[in-house]
């Protein structure tokens, strides 16, 4: 069955940096708006000046850390992966992710 998707595997084979980053960042940007609700319930009490201090560097520090550090980790799995595999995971993460997205009411 993964014979099917070697193919496309390997099509994409070239291009893993940016589909991991692609894959990361759409985590994130679903993940985004619970981290954020748990910051704000967590600072709630605090001044403005820092709420406003930690959302800048969480969203601008924090999440870009995240994804400069997960992409190679994960363009490394995908690489060391089967390409028809590899093919696999990657359609079904993109869709689940889209799922996750549409269930959580953010498409």
């Amino acid at each position: 069955m993964l014979d099917i998707f070697a193919p496309g595997g390997r099509f994409i084979a070239p291009y893993l940096f940016e589909v991991s980053t692609a894959l990361i960042a759409c985590s994130l940007v679903v993940l985004g708006a619970d981290i954020n609700r748990l910051m704000r319930n967590a600072l709630r009490d605090t001044n403005f000046v820092i709420r406003t201090v930690c959302f800048i560097l969480l969203n601008a520090f924090g999440y870009g850390l995240i994804i400069i550090k997960a992409t190679p980790l994960l363009k490394n799995i995908l690489v060391n992966t089967e390409p028809g595999l590899m093919f696999a995971i990657v359609v079904l993460s993109f869709v689940s992710i889209g799922i996750w997205a549409q269930r959580n009411r953010q498409i």
